[in-house]
Formats: C-alpha cells, structure tokens, sequence
C-alpha cells in the first residue's frame, strides 16, 4: 500500500465490518487524491492551480480460498446486483507479524472480480483478485501481533485444479479458461459543496469467456455453434447454464465456483 514499508507477501489482514476475515496475498490503493484545477493565466502570469473534489483510489486484493465466509458473501451479493457497502480496513504486519499501520476504509463498493487463467498444465499458485471503491479512507497506527483469529488455514489454489461445466456439453477436456474479470461501474454525485464524492453502484458488466478443449471432444460444441449461431436459433431456450469450479489440490473438494446463466456461443 502507498505511504507504508514493503513487507513479505501475505502480510496484510483483512478486516471487513468489525470481522478479521484473515490474511491476504497483497494490498494495494485507497490513496486520497485532489483534482488539480488549473485557473486561467492572465496575460504575462504564471498558471494558478487549486486543489478540487477530493476522490480514493480503488483498493486491490489478491485472495485465497482461506479467507473468512464474510469476505465471498460480499463478492456474490455484488455479482447478484445485491449491493452492499462495506467498512473495514487492512493491517499491515512486519514478518513477525506485529502490526505496523492500518488503513481504514468507509462504505466501499465492489468494482471488479478478476478470476485467474485456469490451465491443465500450470503448477503456479492462483488468486482472485478483488477490486472496491471506498467512498473515504483513513490511516492510523496500529501496534501488537496479529493472527488469523478463527478464519480457516488458507487453502492453496493451483491454476490447473478446475472444472468446468456447460449445460450436456463434454467438458472434460476443457484444457484452459482465460483470465476475466467482472467488472461495476461506480457514478458519483457531485451536487453539493462536500469536497467528497458520494459513490453508486452503475452497470454491472460480464466478459465473454474464453475456453480451450480438446478437438476430440469438440462435436457437440460444434453443433452447439452450427444452430445457435449459423442458423440463428439462439434465443434463452438455446443458452446453457453452467459453472467454473475451483478444487483443492488432490481435486476431491470443492473450493469455490462461479455460476454462469445464459451462456451463448459466438465464435
């Protein structure tokens, strides 16, 4: 985070509404930033600037699958346009895990859920990365050791751990899904003379996916695109619902997933 010491990976806790939902793999943003507005020079002068509306840089996380249930319950709310606002804030730790500094933050919206490339062949470590708007932040000091209180031990996710599903379509050979990220747009209200800037939630956006499967499994998608996209019957009855899930490493528990509704196909 700006303004504090670079410490080791993974040391920063996570506190969200009064919860310590547990450490995350970095933190970063919710810098205060003034908009420089620059008055007309009169002839011969220098340019004048003045300090306008004040605004907050987007916090960013990279998570695991170990953090506090608070934390995915937010993230699913805001795919459900369920918004909720959020106060908390991150710690940072020495490598011994004594507390350093703290930022607090103030009815933050989430922006953006990046979900990593899944690849059959990775043996690289993987993390969402969660992105939200705060509305204020504040930093203060912070002292004595933390630990994960009674969050559950951080479950490592490997890029290759995955399935995918897709209506009766074969998926077992689904070999990669690119990265992609979900993303909301925040509009601000600037009526008033607060030098803040209110924050609501606006469109909420969902990407194309990008698959990858093998050719020998690859018939019935192809009929799937023959009369879906070629022949046009591509209306709701025609799109398949389906899922992207996360495993555990001996793949046997389920981590996490992402429901997809109204899936269609156009290339």
């Amino acid at each position: 985070m700006a303004g504090t010491r670079s410490y080791v990976s993974g040391n920063f806790m996570f506190n969200l509404d009064g919860v310590n939902c547990g450490f995350v793999t970095s933190a970063d943003g919710g810098d205060a930033v003034g908009e420089v507005v620059e008055e007309k020079p009169q002839p011969g002068s220098f340019t004048k600037k003045q300090i306008g509306a004040l605004t907050y840089d987007d916090i960013e996380l990279n998570i695991g699958f170990g953090m506090a249930q608070d934390v995915y319950d937010w993230i699913a709310a805001s795919l459900k346009m369920s918004y909720m606002r959020k106060d908390g804030s991150i710690v940072v730790t020495d490598p011994s895990f004594q507390a350093k500094s703290e930022r607090q933050f103030f009815n933050a919206l989430i922006t953006e859920l990046t979900i990593p490339k899944l690849d059959a062949g990775s043996k690289d470590a993987a993390f969402l990365t969660v992105k939200f708007a705060p509305e204020y932040t504040r930093d203060v000091k912070a002292s004595g050791k933390l630990t994960a209180g009674k969050t559950p031990a951080q479950k490592q996710f490997v890029g290759s751990n995955f399935r995918f599903e897709l209506g009766d379509l074969p998926c077992n050979k689904v070999s990669k899904i690119e990265s992609f990220t979900v993303t909301q747009t925040i509009a601000t209200d600037d009526v008033g003379d607060a030098r803040g800037k209110l924050s609501e939630p606006g469109k909420l956006e969902f990407p194309n996916l990008r698959v990858s499967i093998a050719e020998v499994d690859a018939g019935l998608w192809f009929a799937w695109h023959e009369d879906f996209l070629i022949k046009g019957n591509c209306d709701d009855s025609n799109e398949k619902s389906g899922a992207i899930v996360f495993l555990s490493p001996n793949r046997q528990a389920e981590l996490g997933r992402v429901n997809l509704y109204n899936v269609g196909i156009f290339a």
